[in-house]
């Protein structure tokens, strides 16, 4: 006679109980307050969106679709890469709490974001002006000091660069 073992099927489609559990122990596990309040926020975001569609499959197709969503509203690829973080974290808790198959987990993991290209613009200081901003008094508190050594150190490492 063979005994059947009750175990539960892992799912496809993952309702709101389900993603607030795995939200909850994905931001049990950072240490960080400001990564907790950025993985909540890339999660919140992703949750909003996978639920204001009918019955969708959590799975790689869907995190694809999730990214385009992302690049749609023009988002940088810093933000998309770090919401896209959070959402495979998010499959790797939902795995590991037998709500969703590892292969599914795996194959979300695999979701590549965009390539940061180019460099960062910005208004830069040329070495002069830097110069005129060390030379700035700060006072002598300690938010000063700080603020001083912080400048001094940007201002040696740009000119080491060169």
């Amino acid at each position: 006679m063979k005994k059947h073992l009750n175990r539960r099927k892992p799912k496809r489609i993952l309702r709101l109980p389900d993603l607030d559990h795995s939200k909850t122990v994905v931001l049990n596990t950072l240490g960080s307050p400001e990564s907790q309040r950025s993985y909540r926020f890339a999660i919140d975001d992703f949750i909003s969106w996978y639920c204001s569609e009918p019955r969708l499959a959590f799975n790689k197709t869907i995190v694809l679709r999730y990214r385009l969503q992302l690049e749609a509203r023009l988002l940088s690829a810093s933000t998309i890469n770090v919401r896209l973080a959070a959402v495979r974290r998010l499959a790797y808790e939902a795995a590991d709490s037998g709500l969703l198959s590892p292969e599914l987990a795996a194959s979300i993991r695999r979701v590549k974001g965009p390539k940061r290209l180019g460099v960062r613009v910005g208004n830069w200081l040329t070495a002069q002006q830097g110069k005129m901003l060390l030379g700035i008094p700060v006072g002598s508190s300690v938010r000063g000091k700080r603020d001083y050594a912080m400048l001094a150190l940007t201002s040696w490492l740009w000119a080491s660069t060169l």
